[in-house]
């Protein structure tokens, strides 16, 4: 079997990092990570222990940008791109006001200027944030892009996204670049943190020490949570089967739930003694804080064309991201 060399911007990071893990796993992948570490949850010493530091991985930790000036790619053959950098979260995202365009184009040109060298497919990981809420927060891929007159952070993160994904679209119809797009909906499980304002992370910890779960507003906004494994799964079927242009929504629509049950739902699992406190995020974060639309996916792109099937339910998610930081694992 000839080696196929794969990079994996981002690959220190929660999403990243468990794709790395299971791309590792399988035969004749050499994987190169190129990570600043700027929003990575994990200890990257913890996290090559225990994928056993394999001759197969290799890593940069610096800027996508910095990777390129100084081609660090020299001598590899890459066949596979997958772009995961990127600013996280809904508190993780307010740090970089005013940069994130900059930021999230810039690196998408340097992703597409390296598929066009190694003739690589790329696959872009966007963002649910794209749709700006769908109708009545059901999101298809079919639906209009939807940009609110109020200006926000987490608006200048979706937009960027955006535009990092028409851009990648539009260069596959001028050149002979392959890419494809994920749209992920709230993934969660294990290896992610609360730093970027993630919030099953947040509640776990929050019952762990049987403090108040803090549940934003009256807790009726609606999710749909998909567990981190079954997402990468999705990635590895995209870059496999996805068709050439294509963006495609990766979340459990069988997971739909309001904050206020997933708060309930991890007050018993994990048999807490918590009660559940209904607070004001503004308080906490500051006034560049907005919380997201209700949003839950159309999947049927991806389990028609990619054969995706999730298989976490809700539950699950929490379960298995309980363990792990009841575990105070760091990778």
């Amino acid at each position: 079997m000839t080696d196929k060399n794969i990079l994996v911007t981002g690959g220190f990071g929660f999403i990243g990092s468990t794709l790395v893990e299971q791309l590792l796993a399988e035969p004749g992948n050499r994987v190169h990570v190129v990570d600043n570490l700027s929003t990575s949850p994990i200890d990257v010493t913890a996290f090559l222990e225990v994928v056993g530091n394999p001759p197969n991985l290799s890593y940069d930790i610096c800027s996508i940008a910095e990777y390129c000036t100084r081609e660090g790619d020299k001598g590899k053959a890459f066949r596979e791109i997958y772009h995961l950098a990127s600013p996280v979260g809904p508190v993780g995202v307010l740090a970089y006001a005013g940069k994130m365009t900059e930021m999230i184009c810039g690196d998408a040109y340097h992703v597409i200027n390296l598929g066009l060298k190694h003739d690589a497919k790329v696959l872009d990981i966007s963002t649910s944030e794209v749709y700006g809420g769908g109708r009545d927060g059901y999101c298809s891929e079919d639906y209009s892009k939807i940009i609110p007159a109020k200006v926000t952070v987490r608006l200048e993160y979706a937009v960027a996204k955006l535009a990092a994904e028409i851009s990648l679209v539009n260069t596959t119809r001028v050149t002979p670049l392959r890419a494809c797009i994920i749209r992920p909906f709230n993934v969660a499980g294990p290896r992610q943190s609360p730093k970027g304002g993630f919030v099953l992370p947040r509640f776990i910890g929050q019952a762990l020490r049987n403090e108040p779960l803090t549940v934003y507003s009256d807790g009726s906004m609606v999710r749909a949570f998909t567990h981190v494994q079954d997402i990468v799964q999705g990635l590895i079927l995209t870059m496999e089967r996805g068709t050439n242009g294509e963006a495609y929504n990766l979340g459990n629509p069988a997971n739909k739930v309001t904050i206020l049950e997933l708060a309930q739902r991890v007050v018993k699992i994990a048999e807490s003694q918590s009660r559940i406190d209904h607070v004001d995020p503004k308080t906490l974060f500051g006034p560049l804080f907005e919380e997201a639309n209700d949003k839950y996916p159309d999947a049927k792109r991806s389990t028609e064309e990619l054969g995706w099937q999730p298989r976490s339910d809700v539950d699950q998610v929490i379960r298995d991201t309980l363990h792990y930081i009841r575990d105070g694992r760091k990778a």
